[in-house]
């Protein structure tokens, strides 16, 4: 009864939400259903119809031209039922694409494009975005095949009752015994379906398995290493195993599937031997025609395939609807950060920027200790600070803090005095112009990506902030200039730029948005030491008078900065200029030592 409840509730959520979002914009797709089902039930009823009559014709001697008006008339019939239900189905492709892409999917994509930051680190909202996104991509994806499991609902109900009407007159037992063992022969089946849908995983991981290996052999990647080790005998034999294992799964399988096709033989052959019976006594014992006997038997045996197609469809739908239930719990995710509400927010370039930290402690989901200590710390408007350590001293924690990307697990974040909590989020995010180890490059033009803007892009202005970034011959050097597209994964004619270039085109995209706030969480790790430290002073040139932060592992590209917080295990260790830390020789003086010997060593070598 439990799971009977959870189904009903999944059904009354996911196929609700489908019903009302047509119901709010694609009304006609419910009425399309709906005349989908009639034309479907009346072409099956008609079907049903065309013998008995034309016997009975034959039975009463009718006259030529009646028997030919009546298969006429029948075949007019369901010529018309046909044409018109190809029709039909044919208008509705429209609306239920539109209603899953122009809809749904764009609801979903606005809710990723706009979520919060730390959503993009939960695994059960990511989990749940790729199951939102299978019920979408496709036609035959639930949220558009949901609407054939309707209307095949809807037309084995109108069929179901109209049966029900032609076989009134028998018996009830009759009908309870077709009821009977047609619901016995689902329920079996879906017992031996259900048991192939637990065990799935012990066949898909022998498939996986097989299919790993297959792959292998036509991976030049890997040849080397199968020929240099010998690992011919062992690739073999894992292949072996999985093949048995597979074996084994579809021996099983079949094994059930025996007893599904036995039960099944056996309910059709009390269900028709019932009938037969039953139909014979009538025709031999009260005079049932010839004609009755073959309506009222084909009723029987169609009658069974509404029950079935009823429970049949509604497990689809159970199905399907636990499927949209993903999209609408995705959609109704919980947002942390406040996108709309909040108070706004306007600071202009170059107003005074203050950041502070006030009892900041925070703790990744999932993780056994904090990324970041309890930590106090201001930055002043107009201050150059560098925050260096080693990987996983928490860094990259500080700045995302200090960005809004995250809110701490304990204490505030302060712009101006203020909890950036307050603030409507989108707004907080304009003061900064960021640019981070993982930044993106899209598959755009020159412009594009420096604008960040697919349209209204000041040329000019992309053309001034490149060659402030040291680009000034990118665009002669390009084939179309500023609108060359980037990339390959989009555009045939797409150019790929050198490190530096991308490096230095993060810093004119930067220096576009022109924010209040400089924040750069080390962008330049893929450059050697050299190229990093003119890169480090481009920034540094460019954000004179503004709040900077700079983000690095290595010590000494932000010697140029007003003061150096030097972190360890989370924790501010130590702080100050880059000459008072050599001087209190602690952890960042011997950090700084060791790269200093490694440059040293490594240019030595060079020479050498």
């Amino acid at each position: 009864m439990k799971e009977n409840k959870k189904g009903a509730a999944s059904i009354r959520r996911g196929a609700g939400l489908l019903l009302r979002t047509a119901w709010q914009s694609r009304r006609s797709l419910l009425l399309l259903c709906v005349v989908l089902a009639v034309l479907s039930a009346g072409q099956t009823t008609v079907q049903l119809l065309v013998a008995p009559v034309i016997l009975d014709r034959v039975e009463r001697a009718a006259p030529l031209p009646e028997l030919l008006a009546a298969i006429g008339l029948f075949s007019a019939a369901l010529f018309l039922l046909a044409a018109l239900h190809a029709y039909t189905e044919n208008v509705a492709q429209l609306p239920r694409i539109d209603l899953r892409t122009g809809k749904l999917l764009r609801r979903c994509n606005e809710k990723f494009a706009r979520t919060s930051f730390p959503n993009l680190y939960d695994p059960s909202f990511l989990d749940l975005t790729n199951k939102a996104q299978d019920a979408l991509m496709s036609n035959s994806s639930a949220a558009e095949e949901t609407w054939v499991t309707l209307t095949a609902l809807l037309t084995n109900l109108i069929g179901f009752l109209v049966y029900l009407a032609l076989l009134s007159g028998l018996h009830p037992a009759l009908l309870l015994l077709v009821v009977a063992t047609t619901a016995a022969g689902f329920f079996v089946n879906r017992r031996i379906d259900g048991w192939s849908y637990r065990h799935r995983e012990e066949g898909m991981k022998a498939s996986h398995q097989i299919g790993y290996i297959q792959g292998l052999r036509t991976d030049r990647r890997a040849a080397k290493d199968i020929f240099l080790f010998g690992l011919q005998p062992w690739l073999l034999q894992v292949r072996r195993d999985g093949l048995r294992l597979f074996r084994d799964f579809q021996r099983k399988c079949a094994g059930r599937g025996f007893i599904a096709d036995g039960t099944a033989l056996l309910l059709d052959l009390l269900r028709n031997g019932a009938a037969y019976a039953y139909l014979l006594g009538l025709a031999l014992g009260e005079g049932m025609s010839a004609a009755e006997f073959l309506l009222c038997f084909t009723a029987v045996s169609g009658f069974t395939q509404w029950v079935t197609g009823i429970l049949d469809e509604v497990g689809k739908l159970h199905r399907e609807s636990l499927e949209l239930c993903s999209i609408a719990d995705y959609l109704e995710w919980p947002e942390p950060f406040r996108f709309s509400g909040g108070e706004p927010l306007t600071v202009k370039p170059d107003d005074p920027c203050e950041l502070r930290l006030d009892g900041v402690r925070y703790r990744y989901a999932g993780a056994d200790h904090d990324a970041l200590c309890r930590t106090d710390l201001t930055i002043r408007p107009g201050e150059k600070l560098a925050v260096v350590g080693l990987n996983g001293a928490g860094k990259t924690t500080l700045v995302r803090l200090l960005c809004g990307l995250l809110d701490p697990t304990e204490g505030r974040v302060l712009f101006n005095g203020q909890d950036i909590r307050r603030f409507n989020r989108q707004d907080y995010y304009k003061l900064f112009s960021a640019v981070f180890q993982d930044f993106s490059v899209l598959d755009g033009t020159v412009t594009e990506n420096v604008a960040q803007t697919a349209k209204d892009a000041d040329e000019d202005r992309v053309r001034l902030c490149l060659r402030r970034a040291g680009l000034e011959t990118l665009e002669q050097s390009l084939p179309q200039g500023l609108h060359t597209h980037l990339g390959r994964s989009v555009y045939e004619d797409g150019t790929e730029l050198s490190g530096g270039q991308t490096q230095r085109l993060m810093l004119a995209r930067a220096l576009y948005k022109d924010g209040p706030i400089l924040a750069l969480d080390e962008p330049t790790a893929a450059l050697d030491p050299v190229a990093e430290d003119e890169l480090y002073h481009k920034y540094s040139e460019m954000t004179q008078g503004r709040t900077s932060l700079f983000i690095s592992h290595r010590l000494a590209s932000t010697r140029f900065c007003d003061r150096i917080l030097f972190l360890r295990d989370g924790r501010i260790a130590e702080e100050g200029t880059h000459e008072e830390l050599l001087t209190k020789n602690g952890g960042y003086a011997e950090l700084f030592h060791v790269q200093s010997r490694y440059y040293k060593e490594g240019g030595d070598r060079d020479e050498a």
